[in-house]
Protein backbone atom coordinates (compact mmCIF):
# COMPACT_ATOMS: atom_id res chain seq x y z
CA UNK A 1 0.00 0.00 0.00
CA UNK A 2 2.76 2.63 1.12
CA UNK A 3 4.58 1.68 -2.26
CA UNK A 4 1.61 2.50 -4.82
CA UNK A 5 0.66 5.60 -2.80
CA UNK A 6 4.49 6.62 -3.07
CA UNK A 7 4.35 5.84 -6.86
CA UNK A 8 1.13 7.81 -7.39
CA UNK A 9 2.26 10.69 -5.45
CA UNK A 10 5.75 10.57 -7.93
CA UNK A 11 3.17 10.57 -10.82
CA UNK A 12 1.43 13.81 -9.99
CA UNK A 13 3.84 16.54 -10.62
CA UNK A 14 4.98 14.55 -14.02
CA UNK A 15 1.04 14.72 -15.14
CA UNK A 16 0.88 18.06 -13.95
CA UNK A 17 4.14 19.33 -15.32
CA UNK A 18 2.53 17.78 -18.63
CA UNK A 19 -0.02 19.58 -18.37
CA UNK A 20 1.44 22.97 -17.37
CA UNK A 21 3.97 22.31 -20.55
CA UNK A 22 0.76 21.97 -22.87
CA UNK A 23 -1.21 24.84 -22.16
CA UNK A 24 2.20 27.08 -22.40
CA UNK A 25 2.79 25.70 -26.03
CA UNK A 26 -1.38 25.91 -26.51
CA UNK A 27 -0.71 29.63 -27.01
CA UNK A 28 1.93 29.50 -29.60
CA UNK A 29 1.04 26.77 -31.94
CA UNK A 30 -1.91 28.03 -33.46
CA UNK A 31 -1.77 29.08 -36.98
CA UNK A 32 -4.87 30.42 -39.02
CA UNK A 33 -5.29 32.17 -42.06
CA UNK A 34 -5.43 36.02 -41.52
CA UNK A 35 -8.94 36.18 -43.13
CA UNK A 36 -11.04 34.93 -40.10
CA UNK A 37 -15.04 36.28 -39.70
CA UNK A 38 -17.65 35.72 -36.84
CA UNK A 39 -21.58 34.64 -37.58
CA UNK A 40 -22.07 38.17 -37.14
CA UNK A 41 -20.01 39.97 -39.32
CA UNK A 42 -19.49 37.49 -42.16
CA UNK A 43 -19.57 39.31 -45.76
CA UNK A 44 -23.02 38.30 -47.63
CA UNK A 45 -20.59 36.64 -50.47
CA UNK A 46 -19.42 34.31 -48.02
CA UNK A 47 -22.68 32.84 -46.92
CA UNK A 48 -23.18 29.32 -48.04
CA UNK A 49 -26.07 29.32 -50.76
CA UNK A 50 -29.44 27.89 -50.08
CA UNK A 51 -29.48 24.29 -52.11
CA UNK A 52 -32.45 24.27 -54.24
CA UNK A 53 -34.51 21.37 -53.42
CA UNK A 54 -36.16 19.66 -56.52
CA UNK A 55 -38.50 17.54 -54.30
CA UNK A 56 -40.28 20.79 -53.41
CA UNK A 57 -40.91 22.40 -57.30
CA UNK A 58 -44.26 23.18 -58.76
CA UNK A 59 -44.24 20.64 -61.46
CA UNK A 60 -47.53 21.21 -62.91
CA UNK A 61 -45.89 24.58 -64.57
CA UNK A 62 -44.23 21.79 -66.97
CA UNK A 63 -47.73 20.68 -67.72
CA UNK A 64 -48.21 20.92 -71.60
CA UNK A 65 -51.92 21.89 -72.76
CA UNK A 66 -52.83 18.88 -74.66
CA UNK A 67 -53.12 18.22 -78.01
CA UNK A 68 -57.31 18.93 -79.17
CA UNK A 69 -58.39 14.78 -78.99
CA UNK A 70 -60.53 16.00 -82.42
CA UNK A 71 -56.96 16.64 -84.20
CA UNK A 72 -55.82 13.28 -86.63
CA UNK A 73 -52.04 12.75 -85.76
CA UNK A 74 -49.97 10.34 -87.73
CA UNK A 75 -50.58 6.56 -86.20
CA UNK A 76 -54.15 7.36 -84.50
CA UNK A 77 -56.94 4.70 -85.56
CA UNK A 78 -60.09 6.61 -86.43
CA UNK A 79 -63.07 4.96 -87.35
CA UNK A 80 -65.03 6.17 -90.64
CA UNK A 81 -68.52 5.75 -91.44
CA UNK A 82 -70.21 6.22 -95.15
CA UNK A 83 -73.35 6.37 -95.80
CA UNK A 84 -74.39 6.26 -99.59
CA UNK A 85 -78.10 6.67 -98.98
CA UNK A 86 -80.86 6.48 -96.36
CA UNK A 87 -80.77 2.36 -96.18
CA UNK A 88 -78.33 1.16 -93.52
CA UNK A 89 -77.54 -1.49 -95.81
CA UNK A 90 -76.00 1.20 -97.46
CA UNK A 91 -73.51 2.39 -94.60
CA UNK A 92 -70.04 1.02 -94.31
CA UNK A 93 -67.98 1.52 -91.16
CA UNK A 94 -64.60 0.23 -90.96
CA UNK A 95 -61.41 1.38 -88.86
CA UNK A 96 -58.30 2.56 -90.38
CA UNK A 97 -54.61 3.69 -89.14
CA UNK A 98 -52.97 6.67 -90.50
CA UNK A 99 -49.86 6.12 -91.31
CA UNK A 100 -46.63 8.25 -90.99
CA UNK A 101 -46.67 10.21 -93.86
CA UNK A 102 -50.46 11.23 -92.57
CA UNK A 103 -52.12 9.97 -95.00
CA UNK A 104 -55.24 6.96 -94.51
CA UNK A 105 -55.77 3.97 -96.64
CA UNK A 106 -59.32 3.72 -96.78
CA UNK A 107 -61.37 0.45 -98.14
CA UNK A 108 -62.77 1.13 -102.30
CA UNK A 109 -61.80 5.10 -101.62
CA UNK A 110 -57.48 5.25 -101.83
CA UNK A 111 -55.54 7.23 -99.83
CA UNK A 112 -56.57 10.51 -98.25
CA UNK A 113 -54.37 13.02 -96.21
CA UNK A 114 -55.88 13.44 -92.75
CA UNK A 115 -53.26 14.19 -90.33
CA UNK A 116 -53.40 17.63 -89.14
CA UNK A 117 -57.04 17.99 -89.73
CA UNK A 118 -59.99 18.23 -87.01
CA UNK A 119 -62.68 15.30 -87.55
CA UNK A 120 -65.09 17.63 -88.87
CA UNK A 121 -62.35 18.87 -91.61
CA UNK A 122 -61.53 15.47 -92.42
CA UNK A 123 -64.96 14.34 -92.93
CA UNK A 124 -65.17 17.08 -95.85
CA UNK A 125 -62.24 16.17 -96.89
CA UNK A 126 -63.86 12.40 -97.22
CA UNK A 127 -66.44 13.20 -99.12
CA UNK A 128 -65.36 15.11 -101.84
CA UNK A 129 -62.38 12.40 -102.16
CA UNK A 130 -65.65 10.34 -102.81
CA UNK A 131 -67.56 12.70 -105.15
CA UNK A 132 -63.99 13.72 -107.03
CA UNK A 133 -63.11 9.65 -107.71
CA UNK A 134 -66.73 9.46 -108.96
CA UNK A 135 -67.79 6.78 -106.20
CA UNK A 136 -70.76 7.97 -104.39
CA UNK A 137 -73.08 11.28 -105.46
CA UNK A 138 -73.29 12.97 -102.37
CA UNK A 139 -72.40 10.32 -99.37
CA UNK A 140 -73.13 10.99 -95.61
CA UNK A 141 -69.40 10.98 -93.56
CA UNK A 142 -68.81 10.14 -89.76
CA UNK A 143 -65.22 10.19 -88.34
CA UNK A 144 -64.43 9.33 -84.88
CA UNK A 145 -61.26 9.14 -83.04
CA UNK A 146 -61.13 5.33 -82.24
CA UNK A 147 -57.46 5.19 -80.78
CA UNK A 148 -54.76 7.97 -80.50
CA UNK A 149 -51.29 7.35 -81.12
CA UNK A 150 -49.00 6.46 -77.93
CA UNK A 151 -45.51 7.54 -77.60
CA UNK A 152 -42.60 5.49 -76.45
CA UNK A 153 -40.43 7.01 -74.17
CA UNK A 154 -37.08 6.40 -72.23
CA UNK A 155 -36.85 8.00 -68.91
CA UNK A 156 -33.50 7.27 -67.17
CA UNK A 157 -31.00 8.87 -64.95
CA UNK A 158 -32.10 9.81 -61.18
CA UNK A 159 -35.53 8.87 -61.31
CA UNK A 160 -37.42 6.10 -59.09
CA UNK A 161 -38.38 3.32 -61.75
CA UNK A 162 -36.30 4.24 -65.02
CA UNK A 163 -37.62 2.20 -68.44
CA UNK A 164 -39.37 2.77 -71.64
CA UNK A 165 -43.12 4.27 -70.80
CA UNK A 166 -45.89 4.63 -73.06
CA UNK A 167 -47.13 8.12 -73.20
CA UNK A 168 -50.55 8.74 -74.46
CA UNK A 169 -49.91 11.53 -77.76
CA UNK A 170 -51.99 14.28 -76.21
CA UNK A 171 -49.87 13.80 -72.76
CA UNK A 172 -46.81 12.91 -74.19
CA UNK A 173 -44.48 15.50 -71.96
CA UNK A 174 -41.76 16.20 -69.34
CA UNK A 175 -43.94 16.04 -66.61
CA UNK A 176 -46.13 12.72 -67.61
CA UNK A 177 -42.76 10.70 -67.95
CA UNK A 178 -41.91 12.11 -64.54
CA UNK A 179 -44.96 10.92 -62.98
CA UNK A 180 -44.51 7.80 -64.99
CA UNK A 181 -41.35 6.69 -63.55
CA UNK A 182 -42.75 7.57 -60.34
CA UNK A 183 -40.90 10.73 -59.21
CA UNK A 184 -37.12 11.83 -59.20
CA UNK A 185 -35.19 9.93 -56.70
CA UNK A 186 -33.13 11.67 -53.97
CA UNK A 187 -30.22 12.11 -55.39
CA UNK A 188 -31.98 13.71 -58.37
CA UNK A 189 -30.45 17.26 -59.80
CA UNK A 190 -31.96 20.03 -61.45
CA UNK A 191 -31.11 19.32 -64.59
CA UNK A 192 -32.86 17.66 -67.58
CA UNK A 193 -31.67 16.82 -70.90
CA UNK A 194 -34.65 16.07 -73.38
CA UNK A 195 -34.00 14.29 -76.86
CA UNK A 196 -36.37 14.08 -79.45
CA UNK A 197 -36.04 12.01 -82.75
CA UNK A 198 -35.68 15.04 -85.89
CA UNK A 199 -37.96 13.77 -88.09
CA UNK A 200 -37.92 16.46 -90.68
CA UNK A 201 -38.53 15.56 -94.63
CA UNK A 202 -35.47 16.74 -96.97
CA UNK A 203 -35.63 19.93 -97.74
CA UNK A 204 -37.04 21.07 -94.82
CA UNK A 205 -35.25 22.64 -91.44
CA UNK A 206 -35.02 20.05 -88.46
CA UNK A 207 -38.28 20.13 -86.66
CA UNK A 208 -37.78 22.76 -83.43
CA UNK A 209 -37.53 20.50 -79.98
CA UNK A 210 -40.15 21.41 -77.51
CA UNK A 211 -39.24 23.75 -75.18
CA UNK A 212 -35.77 25.15 -77.67
CA UNK A 213 -35.30 28.65 -76.46
CA UNK A 214 -37.65 29.07 -73.69
CA UNK A 215 -36.31 30.14 -70.34
CA UNK A 216 -34.31 27.87 -68.60
CA UNK A 217 -34.12 25.72 -71.70
CA UNK A 218 -30.86 25.18 -73.37
CA UNK A 219 -30.03 23.34 -77.00
CA UNK A 220 -27.47 21.69 -76.78
CA UNK A 221 -27.41 20.20 -80.47
CA UNK A 222 -28.47 17.69 -82.83
CA UNK A 223 -26.59 13.88 -82.76
CA UNK A 224 -26.89 10.96 -84.79
CA UNK A 225 -27.98 7.59 -83.27
CA UNK A 226 -28.56 4.31 -84.56
CA UNK A 227 -32.57 5.27 -85.70
CA UNK A 228 -31.31 8.43 -86.75
CA UNK A 229 -30.56 12.40 -85.72
CA UNK A 230 -31.68 13.38 -82.43
CA UNK A 231 -32.06 17.18 -81.48
CA UNK A 232 -31.61 17.57 -77.46
CA UNK A 233 -31.96 20.44 -75.17
CA UNK A 234 -30.91 20.62 -71.12
CA UNK A 235 -33.31 22.31 -69.22
CA UNK A 236 -33.20 23.81 -65.30
CA UNK A 237 -35.90 22.74 -63.46
CA UNK A 238 -36.05 25.69 -61.04
CA UNK A 239 -36.01 28.22 -64.31
CA UNK A 240 -38.73 25.88 -65.84
CA UNK A 241 -40.52 25.75 -63.21
CA UNK A 242 -40.66 29.54 -62.63
CA UNK A 243 -40.86 30.80 -65.88
CA UNK A 244 -44.64 31.96 -66.94
CA UNK A 245 -44.14 29.98 -70.29
CA UNK A 246 -44.87 26.44 -68.67
CA UNK A 247 -46.12 23.75 -70.69
CA UNK A 248 -43.77 23.38 -74.21
CA UNK A 249 -41.92 20.77 -72.68
CA UNK A 250 -42.84 18.11 -74.88
CA UNK A 251 -41.37 14.42 -75.74
CA UNK A 252 -42.15 12.79 -79.17
CA UNK A 253 -42.41 9.33 -79.91
CA UNK A 254 -38.77 7.50 -79.48
CA UNK A 255 -37.65 10.51 -77.11
CA UNK A 256 -35.22 10.45 -74.10
CA UNK A 257 -35.80 11.93 -70.82
CA UNK A 258 -32.53 12.13 -68.90
CA UNK A 259 -32.62 12.99 -65.41
CA UNK A 260 -29.06 14.20 -63.94
CA UNK A 261 -27.99 12.96 -60.58
CA UNK A 262 -26.11 14.87 -58.29
CA UNK A 263 -22.47 13.84 -57.84
CA UNK A 264 -22.38 13.58 -53.73
CA UNK A 265 -20.79 16.73 -52.18
CA UNK A 266 -18.74 16.03 -49.25
CA UNK A 267 -18.17 18.11 -45.83
CA UNK A 268 -15.72 17.18 -43.76
CA UNK A 269 -15.62 17.17 -39.74
CA UNK A 270 -12.97 16.56 -37.41
CA UNK A 271 -11.31 17.77 -34.33
CA UNK A 272 -12.82 17.08 -30.81
CA UNK A 273 -16.14 15.03 -32.62
CA UNK A 274 -17.03 10.86 -31.28
CA UNK A 275 -16.39 9.70 -35.24
CA UNK A 276 -14.55 12.73 -37.56
CA UNK A 277 -14.36 12.13 -40.98
CA UNK A 278 -15.64 12.61 -44.60
CA UNK A 279 -19.57 13.08 -44.94
CA UNK A 280 -22.31 13.26 -48.04
CA UNK A 281 -24.31 16.27 -47.84
CA UNK A 282 -28.03 15.37 -47.58
CA UNK A 283 -28.74 15.82 -51.17
CA UNK A 284 -32.27 16.78 -50.65
CA UNK A 285 -32.19 19.34 -47.71
CA UNK A 286 -29.80 21.57 -46.01
CA UNK A 287 -26.92 20.93 -43.35
CA UNK A 288 -26.26 23.09 -40.81
CA UNK A 289 -23.53 23.32 -38.11
CA UNK A 290 -25.06 21.29 -35.53
CA UNK A 291 -26.02 18.35 -37.57
CA UNK A 292 -23.06 17.88 -38.89
CA UNK A 293 -21.31 17.78 -35.46
CA UNK A 294 -24.21 15.23 -34.94
CA UNK A 295 -23.60 13.39 -37.89
CA UNK A 296 -20.34 13.03 -36.76
CA UNK A 297 -21.17 11.36 -33.43
CA UNK A 298 -21.18 14.52 -31.09
CA UNK A 299 -18.66 16.48 -28.90
CA UNK A 300 -15.87 14.25 -27.77
CA UNK A 301 -15.26 16.65 -24.78
CA UNK A 302 -17.60 18.46 -22.89
CA UNK A 303 -15.78 21.55 -22.90
CA UNK A 304 -15.53 21.53 -26.58
CA UNK A 305 -16.77 25.12 -27.51
CA UNK A 306 -14.88 26.55 -30.24
CA UNK A 307 -15.61 25.55 -33.82
CA UNK A 308 -13.92 26.82 -37.44
CA UNK A 309 -15.69 26.61 -40.46
CA UNK A 310 -13.19 26.55 -43.26
CA UNK A 311 -14.34 27.69 -46.66
CA UNK A 312 -13.64 28.46 -50.12
CA UNK A 313 -13.89 31.56 -51.71
CA UNK A 314 -16.45 31.72 -54.63
CA UNK A 315 -14.42 30.96 -57.57
CA UNK A 316 -11.18 30.61 -56.07
CA UNK A 317 -8.88 28.19 -54.38
CA UNK A 318 -8.15 30.71 -50.88
CA UNK A 319 -10.15 29.97 -48.32
CA UNK A 320 -11.15 31.71 -45.25
CA UNK A 321 -12.65 30.75 -41.61
CA UNK A 322 -15.39 31.28 -39.55
CA UNK A 323 -15.48 31.28 -35.67
CA UNK A 324 -18.48 30.04 -34.16
CA UNK A 325 -19.50 29.14 -30.83
CA UNK A 326 -21.31 25.13 -29.97
CA UNK A 327 -23.12 27.22 -27.22
CA UNK A 328 -23.99 30.53 -29.55
CA UNK A 329 -24.82 28.14 -31.99
CA UNK A 330 -27.47 26.52 -29.86
CA UNK A 331 -28.99 29.84 -28.09
CA UNK A 332 -28.97 31.43 -31.45
CA UNK A 333 -30.51 30.35 -35.37
CA UNK A 334 -28.07 32.58 -36.94
CA UNK A 335 -25.00 30.79 -35.11
CA UNK A 336 -25.93 28.08 -36.57
CA UNK A 337 -24.48 28.47 -39.61
CA UNK A 338 -25.60 26.69 -43.03
CA UNK A 339 -22.62 25.09 -44.41
CA UNK A 340 -21.87 24.56 -47.85
CA UNK A 341 -20.39 21.09 -49.99
CA UNK A 342 -16.96 21.22 -49.17
CA UNK A 343 -17.08 22.95 -46.15
CA UNK A 344 -14.24 21.96 -43.34
CA UNK A 345 -15.83 21.96 -39.84
CA UNK A 346 -12.96 22.08 -36.83
CA UNK A 347 -13.92 21.60 -33.30
CA UNK A 348 -10.86 22.98 -31.61
CA UNK A 349 -8.83 22.34 -28.65
CA UNK A 350 -8.95 24.97 -26.08
CA UNK A 351 -7.77 25.75 -22.23
CA UNK A 352 -10.07 24.19 -21.14
CA UNK A 353 -10.33 21.17 -23.48
CA UNK A 354 -7.02 20.65 -22.52
CA UNK A 355 -8.11 20.31 -18.77
CA UNK A 356 -10.18 18.30 -19.05
CA UNK A 357 -8.20 15.81 -21.29
CA UNK A 358 -5.34 16.41 -18.87
CA UNK A 359 -7.66 14.99 -15.87
CA UNK A 360 -8.85 12.39 -17.35
CA UNK A 361 -5.28 11.42 -18.28
CA UNK A 362 -4.59 11.70 -14.32
CA UNK A 363 -7.44 9.48 -13.73
CA UNK A 364 -6.13 6.97 -15.33
CA UNK A 365 -2.77 7.06 -13.85
CA UNK A 366 -4.02 6.98 -10.43
CA UNK A 367 -6.74 4.43 -11.02
CA UNK A 368 -9.39 6.63 -11.22
CA UNK A 369 -9.30 7.46 -7.56
CA UNK A 370 -9.19 11.32 -8.42
CA UNK A 371 -12.67 12.52 -9.47
CA UNK A 372 -13.21 15.32 -12.16
CA UNK A 373 -15.48 17.57 -10.30
CA UNK A 374 -12.82 17.87 -7.59
CA UNK A 375 -10.99 20.25 -9.98
CA UNK A 376 -13.29 22.80 -10.96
Amino acid sequence: MTATRKQTGQSRPILWGWLLAVLCLFGGCSSLPEEKYTFQNLPGTYIAARRENPHTLDFTRLASSAPSSDVIDSGDVVEVSIAASLNSKDTIVFPVRVQENGVANLPVIGEVRLAGQELESAEATIVAACMERELYRNPHVTVSMKKQRTNKVMVVGAVNKPKTYELPRGKSNLLAAIVAAEGLSDDAGVHVEIRNPVRSRPGEEPARIAGEGDQGVNAVGHSTAAGGSMSSVRVNLISATQSETGGQYLVEDGGVVHVERRDPEPVFVQGLVARPNRYEYPPAEELRLLSAISMAGGLSNPAADKVYIIRQKPNSTETFIVNVKVSDAKRNESANLLLAPGDVVSVEQTPGTLVVDALRLIRMSVGASVPLGGFF
